[in-house]
């Protein structure tokens, strides 16, 4: 019995610092990919608009974001372009 723990023990000491890792890719991935999405919707709304969105309110407003996706955008300072 005492042999099984440890083996499990040793088990998880060596998966759970990988999985941390993989914790902070998939976050800094999701980021990322926020960012090409407000890209992409400000294309969408200068193509629909003729004219640049000035923040991310306006997609929002334009229901090209959602409320969400803005309040992720302005905690990572992401700025529309």
């Amino acid at each position: 019995m005492l042999i099984v723990m440890f083996v499990i023990a040793v088990l998880i000491v060596l998966f759970v610092p990988n999985l941390m890792k993989q914790t902070g890719k998939i976050s800094s991935d999701g980021d990322i990919a926020l960012e090409k999405v407000i890209e992409a919707q400000s294309e969408m709304y200068f193509l629909e608009n003729n004219k640049r969105p000035e923040t991310t309110q306006q997609l929002v407003d334009g229901k090209y974001i959602s409320k969400e996706q803005k309040k992720k955008a302005d905690e990572l300072s992401i700025e529309v372009k």
